[in-house]
């Protein structure tokens, strides 16, 4: 689907979310129908999902790599279970460029059961924690520090998903950014059981952008994370062009954003996830940021998910 996220959501409740807001009731109601009829079946494989409440740009599939890359070094046998979109091409090729094991069907279900077959002895669920059809064993839930809950409200009024009563049936929350105590506080209130981690993202090739001028490109959930980044590292930044999460940029596009870039002496960095829509073009000098996924007390964090296995 291709999405770009309204200003108002992240801003305090006005006008525009009071007056979507009979329809938020509604989904609120066929969201909790879908949660009392649907049976959870669960499967002979331990599932961990690392989803979110927020839509979008949470950091779900880095934090699925990250872990499935660390549970096979820990000896076990993962894989990354996706849902099949025609739109999430670039995703489903970001991820299979960094961890081999991936299994992508329209439904999760067979997902899981094609992973049985393969003899993976566990699923990583990149998205999936509304998905009330599967019983998880862990649930994983990311946030960013920028966006948090937003304006708190669900959709269509507000960017979330699910309420915050959603966490109950969550295990770890894991926000990409500084801590944020009060969150922390707010969110106790309803699960007092939950673990939180921080994460963050380092770049790997700042060099490579030190002392040019940029012009940065960014089709993801919120682009102003992207540019933020970049900023913080104190990289010039004169031009932003955003593009909606998982827009298809053309070739054409893309070139006459090149010119556009030569004749004002830019350099462009661009997120992996973009560069990975474009990768096919085969256009020489497209530069993005690579960066790491670091998270603190990953030990701990790994000790909680090995707790699944036992």
């Amino acid at each position: 689907m291709i999405f770009k996220k309204p200003k108002y959501w992240d801003k305090n409740i006005g006008l525009i979310s009071i007056i979507l807001f009979p329809f938020t009731v509604v989904l609120k109601i066929l969201i909790f129908l879908k949660k009392v009829l649907t049976k959870g079946k669960k499967f002979n494989i331990p599932i961990i999902c690392v989803g979110n409440i927020y839509i979008g740009g949470t950091g779900k599939t880095p934090t699925s790599i990250l872990l499935a890359d660390q549970l096979e070094k820990m000896g076990r046998k993962p894989v990354i279970l996706r849902k099949y979109y025609d739109g999430h091409v670039d995703e489903h090729n970001l991820i299979k460029s960094k961890f081999k094991n991936i299994v992508l069907d329209k439904d999760r279900a067979n997902g899981i059961n094609t992973s049985l077959k393969k003899n993976y002895d566990s699923v990583i669920l990149d998205d999936g924690f509304q998905d009330f059809a599967i019983k998880k064993d862990l649930n994983i839930i990311c946030f960013n520090r920028n966006q948090l809950i937003g304006n708190g409200m669900t959709l269509p009024s507000g960017p979330l998903r699910e309420g915050l009563s959603s966490l109950k049936r969550a295990d770890i929350i894991i926000i990409n950014g500084d801590r944020s105590v009060e969150f922390e506080n707010k969110v106790l209130k309803i699960n007092k059981n939950l673990q939180f981690f921080y994460s963050k993202y380092v770049p790997l090739n700042i060099n490579e952008f030190k002392n040019k001028k940029l012009l940065a490109i960014a089709g993801i959930g919120n682009p102003e994370n992207f540019f933020q980044l970049i900023e913080r590292y104190n990289l010039k930044l004169d031009k932003k062009i955003v593009f909606p999460d998982h827009y298809k940029l053309s070739k054409n596009e893309m070139l006459k954003i090149m010119d556009d870039a030569e004749k004002n002496n830019l350099k462009i960095i661009m997120t992996e996830k973009d560069y990975f829509k474009i990768e096919k073009y085969k256009i020489d000098n497209i530069n993005y940021l690579k960066v790491s996924l670091e998270i603190a007390n990953q030990e701990k964090l790994l000790q909680k998910i090995n707790e699944i296995y036992l």
